[in-house]
């Protein structure tokens, strides 16, 4: 497969990701009095669907930006759907353009990425509402909530990670060391989940600096029955306060799949846990300095129960 193949491939999954799609598609049109006569500006654009429910909804004008060669294509779309008058695609970096107009009254973006941080593009969101948003213009959305809970999933445990401590007799374990250090980008079942679900971090787009995608924030996870707990999942929330009645999405396993599925951190030890106790920790996220769309993730966790007594420290890289 070429990249030119896995770019649309990509694109198509996002598309037909309906509770993503349709959310923005909904926000657009149900709140058309936002978007009446404004100027918009949708940040990372891709085939330029956001820009087309704008225009659709009576933007006065979109300027369209996407760094990648999916630009040129996206102008083809917009011309094919006859918009070509009132969305404009510009291509490049939006660190690196200057728009043709001073001000814009919306920031539109798809900006999250798995793990809501990784690969995402809120610092672009955010240069761009420092540089070009008026003062009473919002970002949409404008809010984000990450969230973490604890779930048994030995048998994918045993089949993925354990696997590589015996191969056919031979011990390939510094291939386990490595996979346990990265987060699985992967589906969770609801009833895989042991315990309560604790919100880590809300981000508020309108008010947040670049540097506040790093933090530390405590939790404490319940148990809610007797069980074995192999992996912490993290997950996030996205809302549109701005619309007439709030409107968003989750990304949580209890929800509709999305293409953004949930992020699994495999622990190193099994943790047997009784209802009624608690995995207490902190989870730091931090940009990784080399590459800041890779994120660089600390747990810290410790569980004193009747039946297991843990305390450690592991290191995640998304790469």
């Amino acid at each position: 497969m070429n990249m030119l193949s896995e770019c649309f491939g990509f694109l198509q999954e996002m598309l037909k990701d309906v509770v993503r799609t349709k959310t923005y598609q909904n926000v657009i049109y149900q709140n058309k009095f936002l978007f009446k006569n404004k100027i918009v500006l949708d940040v990372g654009a891709g085939t330029g669907i956001l820009s087309l429910f704008c225009a659709k909804a009576g933007a006065q004008h979109v300027y369209a930006v996407e760094c990648s060669h999916m630009a040129n294509t996206a102008k083809e779309i917009v011309e094919a759907n006859g918009y070509s008058n009132v969305v404009t695609v510009l291509k490049g970096k939006i660190e690196e353009l200057e728009l043709p107009v001073p001000r814009v009254d919306i920031i539109i973006s798809e900006w999250m990425g798995y793990f809501l941080l990784f690969e995402n593009m809120l610092n672009t969101v955010l240069y761009a509402r420092d540089k070009w948003l008026v003062d009473d213009g919002i970002v949409l959305p404008d809010k984000a909530s990450l969230y973490l809970t604890a779930i048994e999933d030995q048998e994918y445990k045993e089949d993925k990670i354990e696997f590589w401590n015996n191969v056919y007799g031979f011990d390939m374990s510094c291939i386990r060391k490595q996979a346990m250090t990265e987060p699985l980008v992967d589906t969770v079942d609801q009833n895989q989940i042991v315990t309560n679900c604790q919100l880590l971090k809300t981000m508020d787009i309108s008010k947040m600096a670049p540097g506040d995608a790093s933090f530390t924030a405590p939790f404490k996870l319940i148990a809610e029955r007797d069980d074995y707990i192999h992996a912490l999942v993290a997950y996030f929330d996205v809302s549109f306060t701005k619309c007439h009645k709030l409107q968003g999405f989750s990304t949580g396993p209890r929800s509709r799949a999305t293409h953004w599925k949930q992020t699994v951190l495999y622990l190193e030890d099994v943790l047997t846990i009784c209802e009624g106790e608690a995995i207490i920790g902190t989870m730091t996220v931090a940009q990784n300095k080399k590459n800041p769309r890779d994120v660089d993730i600390t747990l810290k966790y410790s569980l004193n129960g009747r039946r297991s007594a843990v305390s450690r420290v592991q290191h995640y890289k998304m790469r």
